[in-house]
């Protein structure tokens, strides 16, 4: 059906309530005097639980559902993710608002059985807090203090039908901007409002957007940038995969705004998933009218098309993006002029990340204004974050910007996982920096994290503990800029190459003190010319460590030491007096370096012995082998 104004509109939205109705409620339910209520079923669709298995579950839920009779009664549906992945597969049961966590194919019988036949929860199921060891079935600690804009349908509504998406308020943005706000009136909600760009810079939204509208030419673009290529990000493949439509329906109004007519989705063909609910979203869009033209009934006329990306980290930049689009090899260029003046085939073009576009419908809806209330002066609203690392609650988090990092990591996380010390947070990805003990205060926002020497990003957070080496961590980002540098550049392309040269100096205890002032003068040269923004933030891993954690630059020079024990060259294992002879360390070795007679004190002959520390790994008495 294709919907010819707003009315018909919100009709269907009154239609397609009952959809989702059951999962608003938050009364737990007895089913033994309410038999016949509808229930839902969620089972986590998110890329982690799916691999942990979750396809299979919803298999044999609708299979136990069936056996049991309870097929009519409650329905199972495949989400986008929940956000708690340490804990997946997860399963929600709504009206009852409970949710179990790590649960197996083997574990469906049960909950059929317990919960969904005799009213009881599955307690072994239920969330345990690793340090309290209390247990859950709501208001899980993870989810507290979080504040959800962009992730406000992920996870919550089946992401393949957009008639749940329009019971979730789906398009009414569209309809207000069409028949209700002047271009000038959305661009200016968007201007006071304060959202900005949630895909690194932080440029405000609004501005990208009127800039792009006042630059004179007979076609405008809109592209949404979905080439997320930061290690361990995931923010904006959630949105994709569980709530596609608030993209589309954010680059229709910007269409409306800036008087463009055509979209693209730049998207990574390694999200097979994001691009599989994309063209559905895609495809019911245009078959309700909600896409193409006289768009509700109104004048306007746009249309989304798919392009994919082939794992290119410097496409996230937005003229190399445009390039490769374009057919080109994806390399960025000096700028200006800007895209928004000169972009895809030499036409005005607006490029908004997946979080910033997932923002605009509540922000038409809400207002401005209470946009604004959330987050600092400066930094409005909130960012999601994927937490991930040396912390024990992995996830996808958002929170009000101003949040501080104890807040997300120790309130949030968890904690340190095993109980270790915490010792750095890594923030914006390769591009970022790390920030040490002394800053876990800090508000995260834009001019924050700047401050003190890292960037938001598009909002990788990754902890480490006392476990990890700072000189190791830097040489790691900068080993994957190095492998991404599209090369165009000299700085960037024969830069980070001296860099990594020098890393590897010293992680191999072939480093001198000189070697740190020629990395900290490297550094700050390319910061200086390097092209684009890869290249500019490619030395901050390396800045950030070096400020903060200069001792351990110093210790691997000077002592030939590595003091978190990560740098293979740099370890020595020893036998101590402990040793009781037993000989399985000499057994486990793979170059037959351990040698000694039964129940007396070995020796590691130091020329053969790999570091492998397989030897200490199998040794049953404590303090019988050190690593120093």
């Amino acid at each position: 059906m294709k919907l010819k104004d707003t009315e018909e509109l919100n009709v269907l939205k009154a239609q397609s309530l009952k959809l989702i109705e059951t999962r608003r409620a938050k009364e737990a339910v007895d089913t033994k005097n309410a038999p016949g209520l509808v229930r839902h079923i969620l089972v986590c669709g998110g890329p982690g639980c799916h691999s942990s298995g979750s396809p299979r579950i919803a298999e044999v839920l609708e299979e136990e559902l069936d056996r049991a009779g309870l097929a009519d009664q409650i329905k199972v549906f495949e989400p986008g993710c929940f956000g708690f992945c340490e804990k997946g597969p997860m399963i929600q049961i709504h009206p009852d608002n409970v949710t179990y966590c790590e649960v197996s194919p083997e574990d469906v019988s049960t909950i059929v059985q317990e919960h969904l036949l005799e009213g009881k929860q599955v307690e072994r199921l239920l969330y345990m807090d690793p340090n309290t060891k209390e247990r859950f079935a709501a208001n899980i600690p993870f989810y507290n203090n979080q504040l959800r804009i962009a992730l406000r349908n992920v996870g919550y509504i089946a992401p393949e039908n957009i008639l749940e998406y329009i019971a979730a308020d789906g398009y009414q943005a569209l309809a207000k901007v069409l028949f209700h706000m002047t271009p000038l009136e959305v661009i200016d909600t968007l201007k006071v409002s304060g959202l900005r760009g949630r895909g690194g810079a932080g440029f405000p939204t609004g501005v990208k957007w009127e800039f792009t509208r006042r630059s004179e030419a007979d076609q405008r673009y809109i592209i949404c940038n979905a080439d997320e290529g930061d290690p361990g990000a995931f923010m904006d493949r959630s949105v994709l995969e569980g709530d596609p439509h608030s993209v589309l329906e954010a680059m229709l109004i910007a269409g409306a705004a800036i008087g463009s007519s055509q979209g693209y989705i730049y998207v990574r063909a390694e999200y097979p998933a994001a691009i599989h609910r994309l063209k559905i979203a895609i495809d019911q869009a245009r078959e309700y009218g909600l896409l193409g033209k006289q768009i509700l009934g109104s004048d306007f006329d746009f249309d989304i098309e798919l392009k994919y990306g082939a794992g290119a980290f410097v496409c996230g930049e937005e003229t190399a993006l445009i390039h490769s689009i374009e057919g080109l090899r994806g390399e960025p260029t000096v700028k200006p002029p800007f895209p928004a003046q000169k972009g895809l085939w030499g036409k005005p073009t607006c490029v908004n990340n997946v979080e910033t576009l997932a923002n605009i419908p509540p922000i038409i809806l809400k207002g401005a204004e209470w946009f604004a209330k959330i987050g600092t002066e400066k930094s409005k609203g909130t960012k999601v974050f994927a937490l991930a690392g040396k912390v024990n609650n992995v996830g996808l988090v958002e929170v009000p910007m101003g949040t501080t990092l104890r807040e997300i990591i120790f309130g949030i996380g968890g904690g340190i996982k095993r109980h270790k010390t915490f010792k750095a947070a890594q923030t914006g990805g390769p591009s970022g920096g790390c920030i040490p003990t002394k800053y876990l205060d800090s508000p995260i926002d834009y001019e924050s994290l700047m401050a003190i020497g890292s960037m938001m990003g598009s909002g990788g957070l990754i902890v480490l503990d006392e476990d990890d080496c700072m000189v190791e961590i830097a040489k790691f980002f900068l080993e994957f800029t190095m492998d991404e540098s599209c090369g165009r550049c000299t700085a960037c392309r024969v830069g980070t190459k001296r860099l990594h040269e020098i890393l590897q100096k010293i992680t191999e205890g072939r480093g001198t003190l000189e070697d740190l002032e020629n990395l900290e003068k490297l550094c700050n040269i390319i910061k200086d010319t390097a092209l684009c923004g890869l290249g500019q933030s490619a030395p901050n891993p390396i800045l950030s460590t070096l400020k903060y954690f200069r001792d351990e630059y110093v210790a691997h020079i000077v002592d030939k030491t590595c003091p978190a024990g990560v740098c293979k060259s740099l370890l020595k294992y020893e036998i101590t007096d402990k040793c009781v002879g037993c000989g399985r360390c000499a057994k486990q070795c793979p170059t037959r370096a351990i040698s000694g007679s039964p129940k007396k004190r070995h020796v590691i002959d130091q020329e053969r012995c790999l570091k492998c520390g397989a030897c200490m790994e199998q040794c049953r008495v404590d303090g019988a082998i050190i690593r120093h």
